[in-house]
């Protein structure tokens, strides 16, 4: 597949009643599968989210978006982390964003949760991820974004990463019992991968995309590297850069570079003022996870 005959660098672009935000990806079988967060504005101003999802053989052409959460602000469904593939199933994580009283952002009982799939069309009913052990439930805190991540050295053992404290980690044998290790200073959204034996963490603070670097998973350093692909010139995303998703292209499909960024950005205005409007999905890549090119620039 020959990425730079994509031209457009937006896969699903928000308008004054909608937002799409925090996408994930996975590609199997000749199709690659696009969760994210869909954000509505009804004509009463309250907002729903819902994790919803699209597909696409060649990265130009996508289906309309479908819901696969329901309608309702104490649990507003959404932030899909990642897929994984577990005992012969699929899983995605997810968050709630608790808004049932009318806030900005999600309250204090938003937790995070897993779902499960066979196709990846149809998802059971959502199981929070108790991932503080035998804490109760509601003095876990307030938690989002969770990413999970099988561990390099032990195929049985699993990561959930997940906004509290800036990042914090728990690792699991059974995506049912964990155990806390501990926090590290990032920002949201995180994305883990693994290149040359170590692990990078590409991260969102107020704008752009951090990369942090470990070498187990637990102790993080800061790589300086910040990026802001194309916001420059892009009004649809000048409020800000975040939510980078990035995935390993090596062993699943054939293209022209080895490692594929979706993200989202929010413009003219930033996120405080324009939380829950203009909000679009775009596309990246790359060869070494430090340089990234997209549609419409250099070599594309």
């Amino acid at each position: 597949m020959n990425l730079n005959c994509i031209k457009n660098p937006i896969i699903f672009k928000g308008d004054s009643k909608t937002a799409y935000r925090d996408p994930a990806a996975i590609y199997v079988d000749g199709w690659f599968h696009l969760f994210f967060t869909l954000v509505e504005t009804e004509a009463d101003n309250q907002v729903y989210m819902y994790l919803a999802k699209s597909k696409s053989r060649d990265l130009i052409e996508w289906e309309e978006p479908r819901k696969l959460t329901p309608k309702n602000q104490k649990l507003n469904y959404s932030s899909p982390g990642n897929i994984i593939r577990y005992a012969d199933r699929w899983l995605i994580c997810l968050q709630t964003y608790c808004r049932e009283n009318g806030e900005k952002y999600g309250n204090q009982n938003s937790r995070i949760y897993v779902m499960e799939s066979q196709d990846l069309e149809s998802f059971s009913d959502p199981r929070i991820l108790m991932v503080k052990g035998e804490c109760p439930v509601e003095n876990m805190g307030r938690m989002i974004d969770p990413y999970l991540l099988q561990d390099a050295k032990d195929s049985q053992k699993w990561w959930c990463f997940y906004k509290q404290n800036g990042v914090s980690m728990s690792y699991t044998y059974d995506i049912v019992n964990w155990t806390f290790a501990g926090s590290a200073d990032a920002g949201e959204n995180v994305c883990v991968v693994q290149k040359d034996n170590k692990y990078y963490m590409f991260h969102s603070p107020y704008n752009g995309i951090g990369i942090m670097e470990s070498d187990d998973c637990v102790c993080w350093k800061d790589t300086g590297v910040l990026l802001t692909l194309g916001q420059r010139d892009w009004t649809w995303a000048q409020g800000r850069i975040t939510a980078g998703f990035v995935m390993d292209m090596a062993d699943v499909c054939e293209t022209s570079h080895r490692w594929l960024m979706f993200f989202h950005g929010s413009g003219p205005e930033d996120e405080e003022t324009m939380f829950d409007q203009y909000a679009s999905i775009g596309l990246a890549w790359s060869d070494d996870l430090m340089h990234w090119d997209w549609p419409g620039v250099r070599g594309a």
